[in-house]
């Protein structure tokens, strides 16, 4: 890597981290900066998906006070986490290099759009949430979508917190700080588990993974700790910019150019 290099994946991943802390999407800044600098769509992805699910430690640090509460909600979502996530790091592994390649600037697009759509999928969640018994009813089908939730994340994994909040606020939560600890512990959950089996297939491109590592611990602690001062509109626009912008390039480079 480049001095330049270097610092464009500091830069990324410390605002990935601050992204993901605040209002999700840091996906969406950290996988197309490694394509920038050189490295292929899926060795691109799992680098990523190391170097947040690493640095989420900072953020959980940030919502440390807010663990206790959410205790109960791990118990029941973490085994269909965990396995979800294997799944989709699985199904990555056998797909081709040119094929998820051309899924990409999709894949980054639907994340974006989804990004967009987050407001409406928490409205939807709250106010399921006001009708909702919150009955064992509920809870399996929280538990089947956070399973197909998980295999996507392990796939790729950019907007799984928007889903995964939309399905709280279906159970019945309303407090955010809470639902927003409990959907970054199963985000780590996810990715942690996909890591995993990324470093057995030898797709992580260490050193540009430890130059993100640290870049994403301190954007996730910074903002976590202190996200409940940020005004978040003005944040989700620059995000859904930036995505519109990346599916834009990543189209022109995959299919025109």
């Amino acid at each position: 890597m480049t001095g330049v290099q270097t610092f464009e994946l500091v830069a990324a991943a410390m605002a990935a981290g601050a992204m993901n802390a605040v209002a999700g999407g840091g996906t969406l800044l950290t996988f197309p900066t490694l394509i920038l600098v050189g490295t292929n769509a899926e060795t691109a992805n799992a680098t990523s998906t190391l170097a947040l699910v690493v640095g989420t430690a900072g953020s959980m640090f940030g919502y440390r006070e807010h663990m206790t509460a959410i205790r109960s909600w791990m118990a029941r979502f973490w085994l269909v986490s965990a396995v979800g996530g294997m799944i989709g790091a699985v199904l990555l592994t056998q797909t081709s290099e040119s094929v998820f390649a051309n899924m990409v600037p999709f894949l980054i697009l639907f994340a974006t759009v989804l990004f967009m759509a987050q407001d409406a999928f928490r409205r939807f969640g709250s106010k399921k949430a006001q009708t909702s018994t919150g009955g064992r009813q509920a809870v399996l089908g929280a538990l089947a979508f956070q399973f197909a939730v998980a295999i996507y994340g392990g796939y790729f994994g950019a907007g799984i917190g928007i889903l995964m909040l939309a399905s709280l606020g279906f159970l019945g939560m309303t407090n955010i700080h809470e639902m927003n600890a409990l959907k970054t512990v199963l985000g780590s959950l996810i990715n942690a588990v996909a890591t995993v089996w990324f470093i057995r297939a030898g797709l992580i491109d260490w050193p540009k993974a430890g130059v993100m590592l640290a870049g994403a611990l301190v954007g996730y602690y910074v903002t976590a700790r202190y996200a409940q001062r940020i005004s978040q509109q003005r944040v989700r626009q620059l995000i859904s910019g930036i995505g519109f912008g990346i599916s834009a390039v990543m189209f022109y480079k995959q299919f025109v150019k």
